[in-house]
């Protein structure tokens, strides 16, 4: 029995969303100055009058941008050893400890970007799909390779990762509205199962 495992990771596996945590990590002053420039941009996104992925690059962005991709990945390995696993739901750790690795495969499916992600899912062993950074010259643009992985996007990244394969069920966690197209596809959704 081949199976295979969808985990959304902010909010299913994590207490917190784990974009803002790092960016505040990143460079806290920074992080306190942009976030007060963004509120309007937030609040427009709350009442669903912006795109989400043009605030989010818009915002990080702001206080990546122009960064060494060598400072990133450093930082990104600093805020994962400070967090982890304290911002990991308890019995999320422990059904991903649990995973048969022999006959399932596990993806960590988010739209935080793989900066910060990669360390976790390579803890969970996991394969990555997330919003990609884009680095030209060892340095980060601000934008994005493709786009945001969130809603259907996430949907056709788990299409393109497992390509031809074939499993004889897939079953996926998540936690919110961006979660459906992959929670209504596989043959297992489970929705806020881990809190």
């Amino acid at each position: 029995m081949k199976k295979l495992y969808c985990f959304d990771f902010d909010g299913t596996i994590t207490y917190k969303d784990t974009m803002f945590m790092y960016l505040k990590f990143y460079d806290s002053s920074k992080f306190r100055i942009q976030f007060l420039r963004h509120i309007p941009l937030f609040v427009l996104l709350k009442l669903k009058l912006a795109e989400t992925e043009k605030v989010k690059k818009s915002f990080i962005g702001s206080i990546l941008k122009g960064q060494d991709e060598s400072k990133i990945k450093e930082k990104s390995r600093q805020f994962f050893e400070a967090h982890y696993p304290k911002i990991v739901r308890e019995n999320a750790l422990d059904f991903i400890k649990n995973i048969d690795k022999d006959t399932t495969e596990s993806l960590l499916v988010t739209a935080s970007l793989d900066i910060w992600a990669q360390p976790f899912a390579e803890a969970f062993k996991m394969e990555l799909v997330s919003t990609r950074a884009e680095f030209k010259n060892g340095v980060f643009t601000g934008n994005f390779i493709g786009k945001n992985c969130n809603g259907k996007e996430k949907l056709e990244r788990i299409k393109k990762e497992i390509s031809d394969e074939k499993f004889d069920k897939i079953i996926a966690f998540g936690d919110t509205s961006g979660d459906r197209p992959m929670l209504n596809w596989a043959n297992e959704g489970h929705y806020r199962f881990f809190h």
